[in-house]
């Protein structure tokens, strides 16, 4: 499945973070995509097949 995610989207993604939060705001894109949880701000890395995976909607795009 090839979604068309770009920098500055929001994601909700399918599994809750430990914080509590499912949005993420998407800082880089590439063969690795850069996620920031919106509740506790941690960042994390994970391959572009698993994050797409485990994306359920794109929220908004390009903010911030």
């Amino acid at each position: 499945m090839d979604m068309n995610i770009n920098v500055g989207d929001i994601v909700i993604m399918k599994k809750k973070h430990p914080c509590g939060g499912t949005e993420w705001r998407v800082l880089r894109t590439g063969m690795d995509i850069k996620l920031k949880c919106l509740v506790c701000a941690r960042e994390v890395m994970l391959p572009r097949a698993k994050a797409e995976h485990g994306i359920k909607e794109i929220l908004s795009s390009r903010q911030g």
